[in-house]
């Protein structure tokens, strides 16, 4: 009996293999095209033969990535269980969270969570008490959720507050400033800020570091000579003093915060 169990295992085993099987050979993936390129590291030539993929602003590339998707999402949306999948991961994720408070001025601020937002929502209540409140809801950047929070910094105060978006998921960000008790923008919002925070200098502007930015190719060309600059609170960016980095070693990181 447990010679017969064991052979129809195998059998069963063997029907789903060449099911899956037949089923892969049925995928006609997209023609890749490949190139004459080489490269030398080191005294030694290694083949490229798909660097043309690299070029982010090609059509062909636009077209190769659209037909890649359109394989992937089709293959994706026959699985039967992807529906039971989610539901778990919603059930498994749908709980409140709320994260430890920070003290700025007469605040109380700290993140919250209902479950299922996409980002943690900035709350704030008055340390003597009262009512909390909203300050700043990152899903209210974009309908479509394509910007993003990524860092805050407040003043010694607490009357001011930088923070930086990210849109589209790039490392290049944009700084802006609030007054905490009107909640109102000040001054310009800043461009083209990478790997950094912001550094308060008393109320008057903040530190923060970046990049020559590429023309064209921003997402995908190499970024070199991180540089640091101070801008001045309400003086236009391109007043802003280069304090350090306009020479060196051009891979290293630099940033400067107060202490």
């Amino acid at each position: 009996m447990k010679n017969l169990s064991y052979f129809s295992a195998i059998a069963l085993l063997i029907i789903v293999a060449c099911t899956a099987q037949e089923k892969q050979s049925e995928t006609k993936y997209p023609v890749t095209k490949t190139i004459e390129h080489v490269d030398t590291y080191f005294g030694i030539e290694v083949a490229d033969p798909y660097r043309w993929l690299e070029d982010d602003r090609s059509e062909e590339t636009a077209e190769w990535v659209n037909s890649e998707n359109e394989l992937t999402f089709a293959y994706l949306s026959n699985i039967p269980f992807r529906d039971k999948i989610k539901d778990r991961l919603e059930h498994l994720l749908n709980y409140e969270r709320v994260y430890a408070p920070t003290k700025h001025g007469n605040w109380n601020y700290y993140y919250r969570n209902d479950g299922l937002q996409n980002q943690n929502v900035l709350y704030r209540q008055r340390i003597d008490g009262g009512e909390e409140e909203i300050f700043l809801d990152p899903n209210k950047f974009k309908e479509d959720g394509t910007i993003s929070l990524a860092s805050t910094s407040f003043t010694k105060d607490g009357s001011l507050m930088g923070y930086l978006i990210s849109e589209g998921g790039s490392d290049w960000r944009k700084a802006i400033v609030l007054n905490t008790e009107t909640k109102e923008i000040i001054g310009d919002t800043l461009s083209d800020i990478k790997f950094s925070g912001l550094s308060w200098q008393g109320n008057d502007g903040f530190y923060y570091s970046s990049y020559d930015k590429p023309k064209g190719s921003e997402l995908s060309e190499m970024t070199q000579q991180h540089k640091v600059y101070f801008h001045t609170l309400g003086s236009p960016q391109e007043n802003d003093i280069l304090i350090f980095g306009d020479e060196g070693e051009v891979r290293r990181y630099a940033g400067a915060y107060l202490t």
